[in-house]
């Protein structure tokens, strides 16, 4: 089974889930201890890439995920130099949330004869920016205005454009080190109005703010930097989704 069919059987089950971000310039000692805490909890699924990336590592931050036994690496790329075979799938986005050409569709006729090639299992993503009250890498790289984050009918149908286009999955972002989290007003209304499957990240550090994402439609909540400030949040984080996941 590929991992966007196993993503939309949990969706059909009601199942919800999450997901460690691993930016490789941060990867370490401490990418290895977030990974095993992560195995210890039952955390399956791995996203590796970010907006700017410096050390330039990402084949060995998932080779290395792969060795330490992990089953479902996924490309978070930011451009198509972060690209690497080993990895399991890859979100092949489209940053639907703004009007950038090279982000919505440039990038990706550079990235596409590669990923035929590689055989590695493309999962079409549209990637919506939302507002978080600060310029995080991702809105500054990408060049482009977020959705705001009071306005929940343009984020439906920024969501219901994108899956008309063939869009699988969804992927609302308030960005790295962001000052605030999705509005959950946002995330219902996204919920509401697309099949997608709908994850949702950027500045989620409490185990109360990803039980509210749960609850307002999010299928898989992501956490990146608040994991590597505090490895204790993956425990808090699993425990709250066994509420959802009895």
């Amino acid at each position: 089974m590929s991992i966007l069919q196993s993503l939309f059987q949990q969706k059909k089950s009601n199942q919800k889930g999450l997901a460690v971000l691993i930016d490789p310039d941060q990867h370490g000692d401490i990418t290895n201890h977030i990974f095993h805490i992560s195995l210890k909890l039952q955390i399956d699924l791995f996203l590796v890439g970010g907006s700017l990336l410096s050390a330039g590592i990402t084949q060995k931050c998932v080779s290395d995920l792969k060795k330490l036994g992990a089953k479902n690496v996924v490309l978070f790329p930011g451009n198509e130099i972060q690209l690497c075979n080993e990895a399991d799938a890859i979100l092949f986005m489209s940053l639907i949330s703004g009007r950038n050409p090279e982000f919505l569709i440039g990038k990706q006729v550079v990235a596409a004869p590669w990923i035929k090639n590689s055989g590695i299992e493309p999962i079409p993503t549209g990637y919506m920016l939302v507002d978080s009250g600060n310029i995080t890498s991702a809105l500054y790289m990408s060049g482009t205005l977020p959705l705001p984050n009071n306005k929940p009918d343009i984020a439906a149908a920024t969501a219901l454009a994108g899956q008309y286009l063939g869009m699988q999955l969804l992927y609302m972002d308030a960005g790295s080190g962001a000052q605030n989290t999705v509005n959950p007003e946002l995330i219902k209304a996204v919920n509401q109005n697309s099949s997608c499957i709908l994850f949702v990240g950027g500045g989620i550090k409490t185990a109360e703010q990803a039980t509210t994402a749960w609850q307002n439609g999010a299928d898989y909540i992501v956490v990146g930097n608040g994991v590597f400030e505090n490895t204790d949040i993956l425990e808090e984080l699993a425990s709250a989704l066994k509420c959802f996941n009895p």
